[in-house]
């Protein structure tokens, strides 16, 4: 007859443990994360056979394959497909493929390696302790690698060491609890601040972390806007899973999302996942990058329709504020010294300050009287500021409203209907089915398309095309009329520059720089901010923090001075009034 349990000595792939039963079909099973090997025991004697005392697998695992037809699956696992998804989807927007079996899938594998849940040496026959109280040293094993990002949807099994249920979680637990996942409902009763648990928006902070180590072309609020059109999957991601993962209770709470992820929010768990992780720097961003202010600014300029002129100025400010250096632009995870750069901000706030050099601008309004100028010259017609901004704005406003009629109108419920218990599926199919008809009825009375297209990727939102008569493209037109030559150089004729803040903020303590009320500020000022928040999809205060940031290091001596001064004139009063009353 065939070899027992005990002389079957084989370690099992999931979690390298000698610890095996019989099936009713034969077959070897791991008593420890329940993995059963394709190896059948061959009975030669159906008599013995009867008196050998077989270990089984619990029937109520069994009933529950039969029933639902799912398989056990982890959080991990659940947020490692998301990963994979939004990776073949970031690959399809042109990104370059190594983001997504390379740069992106060994973040995610120190991810695991440093949080416990994977790729750690634990001794054979131990038990896996918790992730939180487990005390093991980590160290990668290449001999156990995870399941990788490439592999097929079916092909969910994963290595078991990184389990924190299989001696803590029972099999009660894992069989009769609400949750679809094996350790759902214990991953909602962690701390949410505990070793960065994994939540939906972190996975775009993986995304954006992998983009900025590879310095692709895309930002952070060009991912933010990818996924808000719907072509990085986000929103209802789950109903990506296949089959075999049920969704239910927990589940949901963890990757059910009902708000669309905040900038700040994404943009800070990257620098502490960074942190986190211990990564090294960050391959540098030289002026070659398309992360380099110098380029974005370039970006901005076209999309806000400014005078191609207007790149010289960027590029003298970026370079006296010293802010296209390689040092500071360059991530260093973990250096506190160094400031936090959100590059796309920053060149949006190096356009304005070069708006307030040229134009003197945004100290008057825009509906003010300019003085009469030649209308064209050599290099092209005269830049006007006030053609500059109807056109601008009457394009803003009509933007704007697609924008917030199609946040308005998005439908945060998916088509699949998802429900806590089975109890309550038949009424929660109920209920989805009224909705779906209520949806159809009133689209048909109102006339619109109840699912709109999803428009096609673009850098771009607002374009620009010189080919139009109308006028309303600036690219060529001239600044020559606003700047004049002075030592061979062209400078603002108004030299006057007008400071949104003399001092600033702690941003440790205050979270800003610079505080940002509408109503204290021109009007002009507030459409420009209005202009790059839209394009950024963020809100205006950000960008007037760079904005105060870039003064400060352009005006640093001459407000030094002016301090001095103050100082001077105080101690004279002092003294002054001190002889008085002597």
């Amino acid at each position: 007859f065939s070899p027992t349990c005990a002389d079957f000595n084989e370690r099992c792939a999931q979690c390298s443990e000698v610890n095996w039963g019989l099936t009713d079909g034969g077959r070897f099973y791991c008593r420890s994360c329940h993995n059963v090997t394709e190896k059948i025991t061959e009975v030669a004697n159906t008599d013995f056979a009867s008196n050998i005392k077989i270990q089984t697998v619990s029937k109520s695992l069994k009933k529950q394959e039969k029933n639902d037809g799912g398989c056990e699956w982890y959080v991990c696992e659940g947020f490692q497909l998301v990963l994979r998804k939004q990776a073949e989807a970031l690959q399809a927007l042109g990104v370059c493929p190594q983001i997504k079996d390379e740069v992106l899938w060994n973040f995610w594998r120190r991810y695991l390696q440093k949080t416990k849940q994977a790729y750690f040496d634990r001794p054979a026959g131990e038990t896996a302790e918790p992730v939180c109280d487990s005390s093991t040293d980590v160290d990668s094993d290449p001999e156990r690698l995870y399941s990788s990002l490439s592999e097929s949807e079916g092909d969910l099994q994963t290595d078991r060491s990184f389990v924190s249920s299989t001696s803590k979680v029972s099999e009660s637990t894992s069989v009769h609890s609400r949750s679809g996942s094996v350790d759902g409902s214990l991953y909602l009763m962690k701390k949410p601040k505990e070793k960065l648990r994994m939540t939906m928006p972190m996975t775009l902070s993986f995304c954006y972390m992998a983009l900025l180590w590879m310095r692709e072309t895309m930002t952070l609020s060009e991912l933010l806007r990818f996924v808000f059109e719907g072509h990085i999957p986000y929103l209802n991601v789950f109903q990506h899973f296949p089959e075999q993962m049920k969704l239910r209770g927990p589940d949901i709470k963890i990757f059910s999302v009902e708000s669309w992820p905040s900038y700040e929010e994404v943009f800070k768990k990257m620098h502490e996942l960074a942190e986190f992780l211990e990564l090294p720097r960050f391959p540098d961003i030289t002026d070659s990058c398309f992360l380099h202010p110098d380029m974005l600014c370039m970006k901005y300029l076209m999309e806000a329709n400014l005078p191609d002129e207007m790149h010289n100025w960027t590029c003298r400010v970026v370079k006296k504020a010293c802010i296209g250096e390689v040092d500071f632009l360059t991530l260093v995870p973990g250096n506190k010294s160094t400031r936090k750069v959100k590059y796309d901000v920053l060149a949006a706030a190096v356009i304005v300050v070069v708006l307030k050099t040229t134009f003197c601008v945004l100290l008057i309004s825009f509906t003010c009287s300019q003085p009469k100028m030649c209308m064209f010259y050599s290099d092209g017609p005269c830049f006007e500021l006030k053609k500059w901004y109807k056109v601008l704005k009457h394009t803003l406003d009509v933007e704007q409203k697609k924008l917030d009629e199609r946040r308005a109108k998005y439908l945060w419920r998916c088509e699949k209907p998802l429900f806590y218990s089975a109890k309550k599926k038949s009424k929660v199919l109920k209920r989805r089915q009224i909705v779906v008809n209520l949806q159809n009825q009133f689209a048909r009375l109102s006339g619109s398309v109840l699912h709109a297209e999803k428009p096609k990727p673009s850098s771009f939102q607002l374009r620009w095309s010189e080919e139009n008569t109308d006028g309303s493209c600036f690219h060529g037109h001239s600044l020559k009329g606003i700047l004049q030559k002075k030592s061979g150089l062209l400078k603002a004729k108004k030299p006057r520059y007008w400071l949104c803040t003399r001092k600033l903020c702690n941003e440790k303590l205050c979270g800003h720089l610079a505080h940002y009320r509408g109503v204290n500020f021109p009007q002009s000022y507030r459409f420009v901010l209005r202009l790059f928040s839209f394009l950024l999809r963020i809100e205006p205060s950000y960008i007037h923090d760079e904005v105060c940031m870039i003064e400060h290091k352009l005006f640093n001596k001459k407000l030094c001075k002016k301090k001095k001064k103050k100082k001077k004139k105080e101690k004279k009063k002092e003294k002054a009034q001190g002889s008085k009353k002597a």
